[in-house]
């Protein structure tokens, strides 16, 4: 047994104050306010999903994972100390900042910040409302949405991941990019989120490749891509459906410089009947880079 969701995500910014509008203004997200030097922001009845703090480096800072509670929280301390993985007990502050019952932190094969925790706050006596109209996110036992992080050490990331924090693979799409040797990405599920990390083994210019929100009815998803417009975010990839989760989405660059995929419709996993496949493109349809389309191209009216 190990994690059952992802809980919440910390990020260090150079410009919290864009990064305030682009996720409440543009993703729809709620302000939860300023609390031990960082702006937090909920898109559900916890009291907290998004972390957003002042920093140089632009990335994500940390991953937080929930356990269905203490007998599971203390195995998995056990197990990973036992696989010779660095366990640190959160401190007294640290569990009241990040609002939950217990949690401890060790870090991933490239040195991210990876908090382990269980019993996390609800604020029911202030209901998520989005500043932005948005109906609703899915989140629940399928956590608050899934990450993409590159990977130089594949090896090692699926041993912490999969061997270690008990992640499933979904499967896996292998991309032939031009000459050199094909590019594979893998998909892991700790619920029935179609995936919760994925990895690109890749050195990027950083950690985070992008991290994803997931609504409740598809309009959402052509309401937020035109947001994007009024907080000033350039959009990455149009709307499409991907090949392997089947997600409706579009792709938008956050202030710092990856993207954000927000989108409406993933499969679901169900592990006692899932079968692992391969996928050769990341799409069925759309998800195209601006200006890709023709300039002779016009909508018929």
């Amino acid at each position: 047994m190990g994690i059952s969701q992802l809980g919440y995500i910390g990020f260090r910014v150079s410009d919290t104050d864009r990064w305030g509008t682009f996720l409440t203004e543009g993703l729809g997200m709620m302000d939860a306010g300023f609390v031990g030097g960082s702006h937090r922001y909920r898109n559900d009845a916890l009291s907290w999903r998004v972390s957003v703090e002042s920093g140089a480096e632009d990335d994500v800072s940390f991953l937080g994972f929930e356990v269905s509670g203490q007998a599971v929280f203390e195995t998995l301390k056990r197990k990973l100390a036992d696989d010779g993985i660095a366990v640190e007990e959160g401190t007294a502050e640290l569990k009241r900042l990040r609002n939950v019952l217990d949690l401890f932190t060790c870090a991933d094969p490239e040195g991210l910040r990876i908090e382990i925790f269980y019993g996390p706050g609800e604020s029911d006596e202030a209901p998520f409302i989005s500043p932005a109209g948005v109906c609703g996110f899915l989140t629940g036992e399928q956590g608050l949405g899934h990450v993409l992080l590159t990977a130089t050490d594949m090896d090692a990331t699926r041993a912490f991941y999969r061997d270690a924090l008990d992640f499933r693979l979904s499967d896996m799409i292998i991309l032939e990019i031009g000459q050199s040797q094909p590019l594979p990405l893998e998909f892991y599920h700790c619920n029935n989120r179609h995936h919760t990390v994925a990895f690109l083994p890749l050195k990027g210019p950083k950690r985070m490749q992008h991290f994803m929100l997931q609504v409740l009815d598809l309009d959402e998803v052509g309401y937020a891509q035109d947001r994007m417009d009024t907080v000033g975010a350039a959009i990455s990839l149009s709307i499409g459906r991907h090949s392997n989760d089947k997600m409706i989405s579009f792709y938008a660059q956050t202030p710092s410089g990856f993207d954000v995929e927000f989108g409406f419709g993933a499969l679901d996993v169900d592990d006692s009947t899932w079968r692992v496949t391969t996928h050769s493109r990341t799409s069925l349809w759309g998800h195209k880079t601006p200006g890709s389309l023709s300039e002779n191209w016009k909508p018929e009216i």
